[in-house]
């Protein structure tokens, strides 16, 4: 069934229709139009679909899209600082920490909210807080070490 609806996405209103059973992911791609978030395993394990839904990280292909109204959503592209890089993006590609870049975004949103709910996480703390976002390409050292230097950065 169709329904109407609207999402708050990065700050800005976006008029839905859309069948009620459509995921997020989907709905903030297809009709949203905003494609830095992916679509990786579309089964909650590798954390490529991560957005913020009031800050906290969520799996966009496993949340209704319609379950988001007045709620605000946050994806890649709406991390940036205006034209600027978010550090967190800035000190990730200086690291050496994006190969493939497929899972870069929701790093990027499990680490902005992170660093959110604390300022200067302990390694511990941080593995943790990244450990719903699979990389299989670097490993997770570099990307460790970018989140380390961003809190450093915005905590300084």
């Amino acid at each position: 069934m169709t329904t109407s609806y609207e999402l708050d996405v990065n700050g800005v209103t976006y008029p839905v229709n859309a069948d009620q059973g459509k995921n997020l992911l989907s709905v903030i791609r297809e009709n949203v139009g905003l494609t830095g978030t992916k679509e990786g395993c579309d089964d909650c394990e590798c954390g490529a679909c991560m957005v913020l839904l009031d800050g906290q990280p969520v799996n966009s292909c496993s949340y209704l899209a319609v379950q988001a109204q007045g709620r605000q959503v946050t994806t890649i592209e709406g991390v940036m600082d205006g034209p600027e890089m978010h550090a967190l993006q800035r000190n990730l590609l200086e690291a050496g920490g994006v190969q493939c870049g497929f899972c870069t975004p929701g790093m990027i949103m499990s680490a902005k909210a992170l660093l959110e709910r604390d300022e200067r996480p302990e390694l511990d703390a941080a593995r943790i807080g990244l450990s719903g976002n699979l990389c299989r390409c670097t490993g997770y050292a570099k990307i460790l070490s970018a989140v380390e230097a961003t809190a450093v950065e915005l905590n300084t």
